[in-house]
């Protein structure tokens, strides 16, 4: 009976020391033990591409050509810009930029002989934009050729035909560019010209660059981490037996590496979302500009 008092003594002791030090035992294991990174959170829906439109109706022929036919620059923006005052729309700006941009396209078709917007080698619009560094949110092209009898019988044959109108009427375009050129194509004194029309992307508010340049970078790091994560749960399982200063190490370099890895998934997850608003917000106003 007196040793059985003895061990319940010795057992309460040994149970109270253990609820005394029990935050600490706790302490202890969760130091020294593996904690489990997000690796499963996925950083979806990155850097959505703020949209561009791109408008080209199929190149239009004339119907009707006369010997003394001759057309300029400057009428066809005139004529251009009455047809869009007489449906209650503001006129085009001339842009030197979509001028560059018309004057290659037309000496690139004189030169390679060929009347479509995609050149031979596949350049289109928006190439043609990017070379002389026009940066653009919707961009048009319409395309004549033939002998047409002056600028205003020109813009009226455009007029005439649905989606070249539609170009010339669109109340999204604030610039546009033009480029005549009389020269031999397919054996035959002709005419070609070119219309471009543009919304420049400086009109809405863009998405910020270097926002999306840390997320990339982020992300490439997240990438590096896990493979760390990796590694050391490997080395980890390794070691025998699982005590000792190399053990602790380990341990502690994984879960700072798991710290440093979740503190990443969540800022770069904060970043995609404030990134892709201002991408909506881009698009909603490229959609909306008057």
């Amino acid at each position: 009976m007196r040793k059985f008092k003895i061990l319940l003594i010795i057992l309460t002791i040994v149970l109270g020391g253990i609820l005394f030090f029990w935050n600490d035992i706790i302490d202890f294991y969760s130091k020294f033990s593996l904690r489990l990174p997000q690796i499963e959170k996925e950083i979806f829906g990155l850097a959505q591409e703020a949209e561009k439109q791109i408008s080209t109706p199929p190149p239009l022929k004339a119907k009707i050509e006369v010997p003394q036919a001759f057309l300029t620059q400057a009428g066809v923006i005139k004529w251009t810009n009455i047809q869009r005052e007489k449906y209650g729309l503001l006129p085009l700006k001339e842009s030197p930029e979509l001028d560059a941009s018309t004057a290659i396209k037309t000496e690139d078709m004189f030169q390679k002989q060929y009347f479509a917007h995609n050149s031979p080698t596949g350049e289109g619009v928006e190439g043609l934009a990017k070379t002389v560094g026009y940066e653009f949110i919707a961009i048009g092209e319409n395309l004549a050729l033939g002998n047409f009898r002056d600028d205003e019988t020109l813009v009226q044959a455009w007029m005439d035909s649905p989606g070249h109108r539609e170009n010339i009427l669109s109340s999204q375009y604030q610039e546009i560019g033009i480029s005549v050129l009389k020269c031999s194509f397919e054996e035959k004194i002709t005419w070609l010209a070119v219309q471009h029309f543009g919304l420049s992307s400086t009109a809405c508010p863009q998405p910020e660059e270097t926002i999306k340049m840390t997320i990339e970078s982020n992300q490439k790091q997240i990438e590096e981490l896990a493979e760390a994560l990796e590694r050391l749960q490997i080395e980890i399982k390794t070691i025998k037996p699982k005590r000792g200063e190399v053990y602790i190490q380990k341990i502690e370099q994984y879960n700072v590496f798991v710290d440093k890895y979740n503190n990443l998934v969540n800022e770069t997850e904060k970043l995609v979302s404030q990134y892709n608003n201002q991408v909506k917000i881009f698009n909603e106003c490229a959609s909306g500009v008057e």
